[in-house]
């Protein structure tokens, strides 16, 4: 899959799969890109429809967020295609509605057949969680 750019608006110039992935595009919009020093980071705003009943960011938002960043920060080595094959993740803080949620992070392993990356995840100068996930390459 091709991710569409943005053209205006807070994410003009960041990458987005909103119109190729249903779920993503619902529970995001979610959006990456390389920043200046060649390192992925992924972003979002969080908004009301995120918020959970405690008017903190609900914690399904921030593992799909998480899941969505796991693949941008695995970048090239799941071009040819990928699925999660787990996903673990700690829940550190709240976010709130008008954050921008923010996720850097590595992928300290890439073999064959599995892809391991691992992130933070920011609310401003917060740190809202930490994630480690395992991607199955499939497909190429």
């Amino acid at each position: 899959m091709t991710p569409d750019k943005e053209t205006e608006g807070e994410f003009a110039g960041w990458k987005t799969w909103k119109n190729m992935d249903p779920y993503e595009g619902a529970a995001g919009p979610f959006y990456y890109k390389r920043g200046d020093d060649g390192e992925p980071i992924a972003a979002f705003r969080a908004e009301k429809r995120h918020m959970n009943g405690f008017g903190a960011l609900h914690g399904g938002c921030l593992a799909s967020f998480a899941d969505f960043a796991a693949f941008c920060i695995a970048g090239p080595t799941v071009e040819t295609g990928a699925v999660t094959a787990s996903l673990n993740i700690d829940f550190l803080d709240a976010a709130r509605e008008g954050d921008l949620v923010t996720c850097t992070g590595d992928t300290p392993r890439a073999g064959k057949s599995l892809v391991f990356t691992r992130g933070i995840i920011r609310a401003g100068d917060k740190t809202v969680g930490s994630f480690s996930a395992v991607l199955k390459r499939v497909g190429g």
